[in-house]
C-alpha cells in the first residue's frame, strides 16, 4: 500500500480531471476557486513555472537524497500537506485519509482549524505526527481552550495562519451558497446525484461539519450564519501583539503562515517563531497580491540563517517543488493536489499523490545532478 501508484493518473493534471468528475460542482468550486477575478491563481502558476534550473552533468554524482530534517524529525521528502478547510465536503473522510497517508510515508500533514475532522481524531490517526494550523480566535476563551486541546492531543508543531483578516471575496462560493453542511438547493442536489460515489461515501461518513469548532458554535445556529460566526469569533486579524500570547503559551515549534514581505518575516523572527510560510493563501484572499516566488527569494537571501522559510501556493508538481526549494525554501506545502488525489482515488489517493510527487522530484534532482535538497539553490538560473 505504501508504494501505491496508479500509472493511469501520473500527474496532478490528470488527478484534477478525474476528481472533477467525482466531486459535486459546488464542492469542487470551493477547492479550485480563488477570489475576485481569480487573477492571483494564474499569477501563482505562471511565476513558479517561470523558474528555471540548470543541470550539472559532468561532475561526479551518485544519487539524490530527498530527506529533510525539521524540528528534530527527519522527513522522507521536502513537502507536506497544507491545511485546507472543509476537506470532508470535497471528499468524505479526506482529512483522515490524508493524515494516515502522510504518517505512513513520513511527511507532515497540517490539520486546518476549519477541518471536517476533530483535532483529537487526526492526532490519533497520525500517531502524533500531524501539525496543527490555528486561526487565532478573537475570543480569548476559545483560543485558550483550543491551544490546550492541541497540546493535550500531542501535536508537536503549531502553524498560525495570519493572512485571513477578512473572509475572502469568492464569487464561486457565493453563487453556490456554500455552507457546512451544504445547502439543499435544487442545483446542489442535482450535482450530488451526479456523483454517486461521493454521495455513497458521504452517507457512510455522515454530513460534513467543522468538528473541531462544534463545541464553540451556538446550538442550532443556521448555516447561513456560519460565515458571520467564523469572521467574528474564529478568524480575527492577527498582528504581532496577537501572536505574543500564543508564543508565550506554545513551547514547541511555532510556524507563522501567510507572510509575503520581508518586514513581516523580521517581525516573526523578533517574536521567536521557528519558521514562516511564504504564502498568499492559494490566491484565495487578495487577487492583486504577489505570488510567493519573488518574496521567498528576498526573504531567503536576508533571513535564511535566522529562521526556517517554507513556501506554499501554486505548487502542483515535483518540478514546482524543486523550483521553490531552489529559490530558497527549506520546505514546501501543497494543498489542492492532495484533495484532487483523494477525489480521484478515494482511500488510495493520499498515497498515490505523495508517491507521484516524490517520483517527479527524484527525477528532477537526478537529472540536475543534485545530491541533496539543500543543494538545489546551486542549480537556479538567475536572471539579472
Amino acid at each position: 500500500m505504501k508504494d501505491f501508484f496508479d500509472p493511469r493518473l501520473p500527474d496532478v493534471k490528470s488527478l484534477k480531471q478525474k476528481a472533477r468528475q467525482r466531486i459535486p460542482g459546488f464542492a469542487f468550486d470551493y477547492l479550485e476557486g480563488g477570489c475576485h477575478d481569480e487573477i492571483g491563481l494564474l499569477r501563482n502558476r505562471e511565476d513558479i513555472q517561470a523558474v528555471q534550473l540548470r543541470s550539472q552533468l559532468l561532475k561526479p554524482f551518485e544519487k539524490s537524497d530527498m530527506s529533510v530534517e525539521l524540528f528534530g524529525h527527519k522527513y522522507d521528502a521536502p513537502f507536506g500537506i497544507a491545511p485546507i478547510g472543509l476537506q470532508g465536503l470535497m471528499w468524505p473522510k479526506a482529512p483522515e485519509i490524508l493524515a494516515k497517508a502522510a504518517a505512513d510515508l513520513n511527511i507532515p500533514y497540517v490539520l486546518s482549524t476549519v477541518s471536517s475532522a476533530k483535532l483529537e481524531t487526526i492526532a490519533e490517526i497520525s500517531e502524533g505526527k500531524a501539525w496543527y494550523q490555528l486561526y487565532n480566535p478573537t475570543d480569548s476563551t476559545i483560543r485558550e481552550d483550543l491551544l490546550n486541546r492541541i497540546k493535550v492531543a500531542g501535536y508537536k508543531v503549531l502553524v498560525v495562519t495570519v493572512d485571513v483578516p477578512t473572509f475572502g471575496y469568492r464569487p464561486r462560493d457565493m453563487k453556490n451558497g456554500l455552507a457546512m453542511p451544504p445547502k439543499m438547493t435544487l442545483r446542489n442536489i442535482l450535482q450530488m446525484l451526479s456523483c454517486p460515489r461521493w454521495l455513497y461515501e458521504t452517507a457512510l461518513a455522515g454530513k460534513p461539519e467543522m468538528q473541531t469548532l462544534k463545541p464553540y458554535m451556538p446550538k442550532g445556529m443556521p448555516t447561513d450564519q456560519l460565515a458571520a460566526f467564523m469572521n467574528k469569533t474564529v478568524m480575527g486579524r492577527v498582528d504581532i501583539d496577537g501572536l505574543k500570547p500564543i508564543r508565550d503559551f506554545w513551547q514547541g515549534p511555532l510556524v507563522i503562515k501567510g507572510l509575503i514581505n520581508q518586514e513581516d518575516v523580521a517581525a516573526a523572527i523578533s517574536l521567536g517563531a521557528d519558521a514562516v510560510v511564504m504564502s498568499n493563501h492559494g490566491a484565495r484572499q487578495l487577487d492583486v497580491g504577489e505570488s510567493p516566488v519573488a518574496p521567498l527569494q528576498k526573504a531567503a537571501a536576508k533571513y535564511a540563517k535566522d529562521i526556517k522559510i517554507f513556501m506554499d501556493s501554486g505548487l502542483r508538481s515535483g518540478t514546482n517543488i524543486a523550483s521553490a526549494l531552489a529559490c530558497g525554501a527549506d520546505f514546501t506545502f501543497l494543498g489542492r493536489p492532495f484533495v484532487y488525489g483523494v477525489g480521484a482515488l478515494g482511500n488510495k489517493g493520499g498515497m498515490h499523490t505523495i508517491n507521484c510527487l516524490k517520483t517527479q522530484l527524484e527525477q528532477v534532482m537526478n537529472q540536475l545532478g543534485c545530491a541533496t535538497v539543500a543543494d538545489l539553490p546551486q542549480f537556479l538560473v538567475k536572471h539579472e
